[in-house]
């Protein structure tokens, strides 16, 4: 049996809808809201990545801080051979 092809619905904007973005629907209150909206969040996820980088720079000297004396000596680039 033969399958018989399926018509793909076209889904045309109407001429009206063309010109008109969210922002005509939307009050200039609601606008105003949003973008504030917008704005503490942008600050939020600022913030967070400040405190981010911040603790991921007290624990890297916290992992320095309580390096052995072996790992202080191996990263040491004076060659102690010299001082023997």
């Amino acid at each position: 049996m033969k399958k018989k092809p399926t018509p793909k619905p076209t889904s045309k904007p109407k001429e009206a809808d063309k010109g008109l973005s969210l922002g005509d629907f939307l009050s200039s209150e609601m606008a105003e809201q949003l973008k504030q909206i917008k704005k503490d969040k942008e600050q939020e996820i600022q913030k967070q990545k400040e405190e981010e980088a911040a603790r991921k720079q007290f624990e890297a000297k916290q992992r320095e801080k309580n390096k052995s004396f072996e790992e202080l000596l191996n990263e040491s680039r004076m060659d102690w051979k010299k001082y023997k």
